[in-house]
């Protein structure tokens, strides 16, 4: 099972990839990062991308609603599984991609991986089914 190190480097052989990140959004600290910061700063990128993370994760409108598979509805930013209730989030810039997926932990699930792509030489959906595999192996401890 990888640890947070491989699955970084995993991630940045994906076509047009820049950097990746595995990010705590409760405190905006990078657990491990890999290749560049869109800032040139990797503690400012990930305080930055975890304000955008917790507010996803934290806002009502974008809980599962009963009628969604496996949701529960109501407030408190996490379904009754104990995941974040958001997959993953894509920003659009005019020279990239930024994908953040959050993974499912076995604690408090409060981490996600970003990885910033360049517009022009990235593939987004392939980085978002490799990102959400690499979520689903990474081992955390």
């Amino acid at each position: 099972m990888p640890g947070i190190d491989e699955c970084l480097t995993e991630a940045m052989t994906l076509p047009g990839a820049r950097g990746a990140s595995l990010v705590d959004w409760t405190s905006g600290l990078a657990l491990g990062t890999a290749g560049e910061s869109p800032v040139g700063d990797h503690e400012t990128t990930a305080a930055e991308t975890a304000e955008l993370a917790r507010s996803a994760a934290e806002f009502d409108t974008f809980l599962a609603t009963d009628d969604d598979a496996g949701g529960t509805g109501g407030a408190g930013g996490a379904e009754k599984d104990g995941g974040p209730p958001v997959e993953d989030l894509i920003v659009t810039t005019r020279a990239g991609y930024h994908v953040l997926r959050f993974v499912e932990t076995s604690f408090d699930s409060s981490v996600f991986l970003h990885l910033w792509l360049d517009r022009d030489t990235g593939n987004l959906a392939l980085a978002r089914m490799r990102l959400r595999d690499i979520a689903e192996k990474l081992v955390l401890g």
